[in-house]
């Protein structure tokens, strides 16, 4: 079977729009959340955010700019950096061997504001022409392959919050089976918008901490009220080893090791009680790496600072991990950077490759009230130095969707 490795990089998030200032941020446990800036917030119950800040997409003309939606825009920066760092250099075979797997959870929704308010004001002749391929959820995978002439595999996964790690683990199975070298990977996400802020107030999903955005997403802390929308774009370049041995990649991060998936069956929202269906993700994972729950130094948890939500995955934990479950390093990335849905999952993979990486474990900010029940080690506020050699992360979305990657340390160039 072959082995898949990470080469290649790119991150836009709430704390910065590239790998280094994300990570740098993450690392301090810098906090990206505040009042929404996008629109008028005030008739809303949940009135704060983590916005990407100060974004611009370099390398289109502004027309071109203007006919892709956010999600789009944040997924070709992403790639742009990603490619960059992997150095590859794409040849007209590499292309026919190269594809494109980028999920995202919801897709062109302020597209869909914006063009049905013309619709109702202006009739259907004003609606614009470019409304159905700026909103569909697999238009990022196709400007990115668009782009780079890449004619490979190329879809997109939607399974809610587990979008983007539903694309890394699609990735990983189609390279280990030989039908493709080289895979850009992700998720990508910007749903704060009118409409999606008032669906997620709706089902109380969200955190009414408005007097303290900073204090407001607190994973596994006993007061937390709910998670907080974030927005952004995780992409990563996947190689198969031998490719990338071939090709001289400038660096090689991690060894992609394995990816577990399943479904709760049980409700539309609600995790499985005692976390049984994560529990299962997590079990499928560890076979698919072909190593057990004693190889697992650091769980970068799904997290979402949701009562049900923290306390099932823990409950999971525990399930898979007996009584080690309280030695092992447990943190939400969540904390800082908000939940940002489909782009979640490829946006912390790339942090738990980097957590291997440097041996830092980003912590749990905002962890300040035990739970009874859920009494891990959540790494409370403070970065950890830590030699890790495999980790994994956990991704949950809603309608029961569960995915767990695991990530080793690179140790050599045996084939």
């Amino acid at each position: 079977m072959k082995r898949i490795v990470v080469t290649g990089m790119g991150l836009v998030t709430p704390v910065g729009n590239d790998v280094a200032t994300s990570w740098r941020n993450l690392k301090e446990g810098s906090n990206g959340i505040d009042v929404i800036k996008k629109f008028d917030v005030s008739p809303y119950p949940s009135k704060i955010g983590a916005e990407v800040k100060d974004f611009t997409l370099e390398g289109f003309n502004p027309k071109a700019v203007r006919r892709m939606d956010g999600f789009v825009q944040y997924a070709l920066k992403a790639t742009f950096e990603a490619v960059a760092d992997s150095g590859i250099v794409f040849s007209d075979a590499d292309r026919e061997r190269t594809g494109v797997i980028i999920g995202a959870g919801i897709g062109g929704l302020r597209v869909i504001e914006e063009q049905h308010e013309i619709l109702l004001k202006s009739g259907p002749s004003r609606v614009s022409p470019f409304l159905i391929p700026m909103l569909i959820p697999d238009i990022a995978a196709g400007q990115v392959a668009i782009h780079f002439g890449l004619k490979g595999v190329n879809f997109a996964t939607v399974s809610a919050c587990s979008s983007g790690a539903h694309a890394l683990g699609a990735a990983l199975n189609l390279m280990r089976c030989g039908v493709t070298d080289v895979i850009i990977a992700g998720g990508t996400e910007s749903a704060i918008t009118p409409l999606g802020l008032a669906g997620f107030c709706s089902m109380k999903a969200l955190s009414t901490r408005n007097e303290a955005p900073d204090k407001a997403s607190r994973p596994f802390d006993k007061e937390r009220d709910g998670f907080v929308m974030g927005e952004g774009a995780g992409v990563v370049v996947l190689e198969t080893l031998e490719h990338a041995l071939q090709r001289k990649a400038p660096r090689i991060y991690a060894e992609f090791l394995g990816a577990g998936m399943s479904c709760d069956a049980y409700h539309i929202t609600a995790p499985a009680p005692e976390g049984n269906g994560a529990a299962l993700s997590i079990k499928y994972a560890l076979e698919s790496a072909g190593i057990s729950s004693e190889d697992v130094d650091y769980i970068n948890a799904h997290g979402t600072s949701t009562p049900l939500n923290d306390k099932c995955e823990t409950a999971a934990i525990k399930k898979i991990f007996g009584e080690r479950a309280y030695k092992i390093p447990v943190s939400s990335i969540k904390s800082m950077i908000g939940h940002l849905l489909g782009a979640s999952g490829a946006v912390e993979f790339i942090a738990t490759v980097l957590a291997i990486k440097e041996g830092i474990i980003p912590p749990t900010i905002n962890y300040e009230f035990p739970d009874a029940e859920c009494d891990l080690d959540y790494v409370p506020n403070t970065a950890i130095k830590k030699d890790i050699n495999t980790a994994i992360s956990n991704s949950f979305g809603f309608g029961g969707h569960n995915v767990t990657l695991v990530v080793r340390k690179y140790i050599g160039k045996t084939m």
